[in-house]
């Protein structure tokens, strides 16, 4: 089978395990820092650690955190984790980010924070968003902050210039599905000192280091990652995954539970094998970041679809964590496309203020698009170490099955 996703992993990373690990977190932030044009970087567990991190840092409780209704679940909840209350803005269906024409209708005194989420690695435009923030600045004279979301986007332009320095700050995840990984892991960035210093000294005094056993156990989760994606074990792993128990919880249940919170060990600190992984991915973005563009044009020349099907837009400086298609027959995809041996992603399956978790955060609007979306999105496999004979064999099978298009 043809996983949905594939980490771009090679020896590079196995070999890390005899790498000294003196200041390997640091080192790691600094390259990071380097990569994505900041002046500090600060590691943390997760991406939801280092927003949760920052809004604690900078001392923000009981104040609006302005987001996207259709985004992943994990920014909602360190929002509210942290004291926070989240204000949700429907999405756009021409690149599925935060309407902007919404966005200074959604400020109010008690808003703090705004996060433009850059979803699916097509950038919002950054200038919009920066001059509706300052005027609401202005009306009520305080500052609130703009923090990128770039778990998807990473470093992607907008009109040449990249979004990670648009505004106050980012936060990045690094989990095994991201364009690049540290196994786990998450960053925050940001080109003003005193900021930077504030969330470091806060994650200091309040992370731990983890136990030597956490350290084994990833690096035994990064080895669990080589065959794990092999198209010939990729297939029992799908079967686990969707007809058992065993996987399903892992998987389906990640961001759809019924609570709000965060993994046990979100206050840990990055470990020193995580920091190695990720130097040995900085080494590889820039290909990574290439090798998506490229597999995203041929599907751009060659897929032609019905109306009823709508594909991403093709946008400069995008990065294209995923590629995404809007269906109205989602679910029938998913099963036909399995049952040829390739897998679609389905990502972000709910609509936040929709969730029972954060409707008495809706505030009785409708939000229609998120909505749509959370029900109608599938993405193509875009990964790097996608063959071109599988790309091929998706894009074929994508065009010429006419089950496809049948109700």
């Amino acid at each position: 089978m043809i996983p949905r996703l594939k980490p771009y992993l090679g020896k590079e990373e196995i070999l890390t395990i005899f790498t000294s690990r003196k200041h390997a977190v640091r080192k790691f932030e600094n390259a990071f820092a380097t990569q994505f044009h900041s002046n500090n970087a600060i590691a943390f567990p997760y991406g939801r650690s280092a927003l949760w991190a920052f809004l604690n840092a900078l001392e923000l409780k009981g104040v609006e955190v302005i987001q996207p209704a259709y985004t992943c679940s994990v920014v909602a909840h360190a929002t509210v984790l942290s004291g926070n209350i989240p204000v949700f803005v429907d999405n756009t269906l021409i690149d599925y980010n935060m309407d902007i024409g919404l966005l200074a209708d959604a400020i109010t005194p008690k808003t703090r924070v705004v996060i433009p989420t850059h979803l699916f690695g097509s950038p919002m435009d950054i200038d919009k968003v920066n001059d509706v923030v300052h005027q609401a600045e202005k009306q009520y004279n305080h500052k609130i902050w703009i923090i990128q979301d770039c778990a998807h986007s990473f470093d992607a332009l907008f009109k040449g210039k990249t979004i990670t320095t648009a505004g106050d700050g980012a936060f990045f995840g690094l989990g095994i599905s991201k364009q690049i990984t540290s196994i786990f892991g998450g960053v925050f960035t940001t080109n003003d000192d005193v900021t930077a210093i504030k969330i470091r000294e806060f994650r200091d005094k309040h992370f731990h280091k983890p136990p030597l056993k956490k350290s084994v156990f990833r690096y035994l989760y990064l080895l669990a990652m080589y065959p794990t994606f092999h198209p010939l074990i990729y297939g029992i792993v799908y079967w686990l995954q969707e007809k058992t128990p065993f996987l399903n919880g892992l998987t389906k249940a990640y961001h759809l539970d019924e609570k709000i919170h965060f993994p046990p060990d979100y206050l840990d600190l990055m470990t020193d094998i995580e920091a190695l992984v990720g130097l040995e991915q900085l080494k590889k973005y820039t290909a990574v970041r290439s090798k998506r563009i490229e597999i995203a044009k041929k599907y751009f020349d060659e897929i032609r679809l019905t109306n009823e099907w709508v594909l991403p837009p093709e946008i400069d400086g995008a990065t294209y964590s995923h590629f995404v298609i809007r269906t109205d027959v989602r679910d029938q995809l998913l099963t036909l496309f399995a049952s040829q041996g390739i897998q679609l992603g389905q990502l972000i399956e709910y609509s936040m203020p929709h969730h029972p978790l954060y409707k008495k955060y809706a505030k009785d609007k409708p939000f229609p698009n998120s909505f749509l979306c959370s029900n109608s999105m599938i993405n193509l496999p875009i990964y790097p170490n996608l063959h071109n004979i599988n790309i091929d064999r998706i894009i074929s099978f994508l065009l010429h099955n006419p089950k496809i298009y049948e109700k």
